[in-house]
């Protein structure tokens, strides 16, 4: 089946969505979802006891989708997969744009009668060009107008990332765990067993979205791997994939039959198609959001030799060697960067070999030359800035310093900037979440710790280095 992009965009930013199913059993669990949803909302029960409830929410409930009297862009069926296919029927005679099937039950439980329900519902919708979102899934997410997986994601706001993803559970950690890092999503779809419109749809959906910068994939297994390859190419070319890859080990391909009903493929023939495509393939959830921030905040990276300041004189050992085991250089300065520091930095409690110690003391006060020095050096190719948040040897003020300072080093040089702060405590978690999308308005892309530093740094250039070899004619 053709998929229809009109369709696509209607479902993802739908002005009309019906629930369907929603009840006192799972505490109108949908309805609930919508809450903050920017359209209309309408409600599809029989169950007398659940339609009180839905009324009590200040939902509009009908008993048959034919009975709603406006276009319907998305229609979330919540129901027993029994009820499934008589539903999709009524989707179609209302032309919807979308059908998303939280129902589960099909396919991936191997049995007959779960199987001969996903072929008719296949059958179905291919017969009438009708766009199913799922099976077994938690469908979209777009932040913008409150369309929700689950209730406690974030509404009105919007941004770069793009993320298709077979698991809902990983589509909604992702968000979260993305947006306290200073990601937001723009578009987000959790697919399941995508027995309609499958990975290679959202992909190339995504691609020519202008809106998505940067798009993350989750992914346990594909059912059309020469067409997914495909997609995944030409989407790469235009703009950077990053790809989780679930089902890796033994154990976890045989987990992945039971939870979306795809098959395992061995680790080493993927990995090495998804390189020869341009895309990056990372093992977990946090290099995921790390390796995205590093390719949409960071121009082009073209070098792997890196100068590092702010650190104290016991975490430049530590920070050297994270850098270099992850495949990246800390090199020494020329001997005219080393001149110029002899003229102002106090080796009292200080070292500038690279890493250059400015954590505290007088040395702190000149870290915006410092910096200025890293950057005009010709052995370095990117800057790195240790930074802290909390009040442990650290002042607010310092951390305030530190923001602006990194901000006109950023406008000054013409050489990539990325920020490391750590934080120990919960309140310095917090203040780090508050922190964070002031530096990434700038363009300096924030790490909560030098080993994801590292692993983004070295995917980015992974990726930078392959697009430019791909453009050697």
């Amino acid at each position: 089946m053709k998929v229809d992009f009109s369709k696509l965009d209607r479902a993802f930013k739908p002005k009309t969505v019906a629930v369907v199913g929603a009840s006192k059993k799972n505490n109108f669990h949908w309805l609930r979802n919508l809450s903050e949803f920017q359209g209309k909302v309408y409600s599809v029960q029989v169950n007398p006891e659940s339609i009180e409830g839905i009324k009590a929410l200040g939902i509009e409930n009908v008993t048959s989708l034919l009975d709603i009297p406006v276009p319907l862009d998305l229609v979330i069926v919540t129901t027993p997969r029994t009820l499934a296919p008589r539903i999709l029927d009524d989707c179609i005679l209302k032309e919807v744009g979308a059908v998303h099937f939280f129902s589960s039950g099909f396919g991936e439980t191997g049995q007959e009668e779960g199987k001969a329900l996903e072929r008719a519902l296949v059958e179905k919708a291919e017969r009438a060009n009708c766009h199913i979102v799922g099976i077994n899934c938690r469908g979209i997410f777009t932040p913008q107008i409150g369309l929700k997986q689950i209730a406690e994601q974030y509404s009105g706001l919007s941004g770069p990332v793009g993320l298709i993803s077979q698991s809902g559970g990983q589509a909604m950690t992702f968000s979260r765990q993305a947006f306290l890092q200073g990601l937001t999503i723009n578009k987000s779809i959790s697919f399941g067993n995508g027995i309609v419109i499958q990975a290679s749809d959202f992909l190339e959906y995504f691609g020519q979205d202008p809106e998505i910068k940067v798009i993350g994939l989750y992914l346990e297994g594909v059912k059309d791997g020469r067409r997914f390859f495909e997609a995944l190419k030409k989407v790469s070319a235009q703009k950077p994939v990053v790809i989780l890859k679930g089902g890796r080990t033994h154990d976890g391909g045989r987990a992945i039959a039971s939870h979306t009903g795809s098959l395992a493929i061995p680790i080493a023939i993927w990995n090495a198609a998804v390189r020869q495509s341009g895309a990056v393939s990372v093992p977990g959830l946090e290099e995921m959001i790390d390796t995205l921030k590093a390719l949409l905040f960071l121009p082009p990276v073209e070098g792997d030799r890196i100068g590092v300041a702010g650190g104290a004189g016991g975490e430049s050992i530590a920070i050297t060697d994270i850098l270099a085991e992850t495949g990246l250089k800390v090199p020494e300065l020329t001997q005219k960067s080393y001149d110029e520091l002899d003229t102002f930095f106090s080796l009292v409690g200080g070292s500038y070999r690279n890493p250059i110690d400015t954590d505290i003391g007088p040395n702190r006060r000149h870290l915006e030359r410092v910096m200025m020095i890293l950057s005009d050096d010709p052995n370095i190719d990117l800057l790195l800035l240790m930074t802290r948040a909390g009040k442990f040897l650290y002042s607010r003020d310092l951390l305030e310093k530190d923001i602006e300072i990194a901000g006109r080093i950023r406008q000054k040089s013409t050489k990539p900037l990325i920020a490391v702060l750590p934080f120990v405590t919960p309140e310095e978690m917090q203040e780090t979440i508050e922190i964070i999308p002031r530096y990434q308005r700038n363009g300096i892309p924030v790490f909560p710790t030098m080993s994801r530093a590292a692993l983004a740094l070295k995917n980015t250039l992974d990726y930078h280095r392959f697009k430019r070899v791909k453009a050697v004619p």
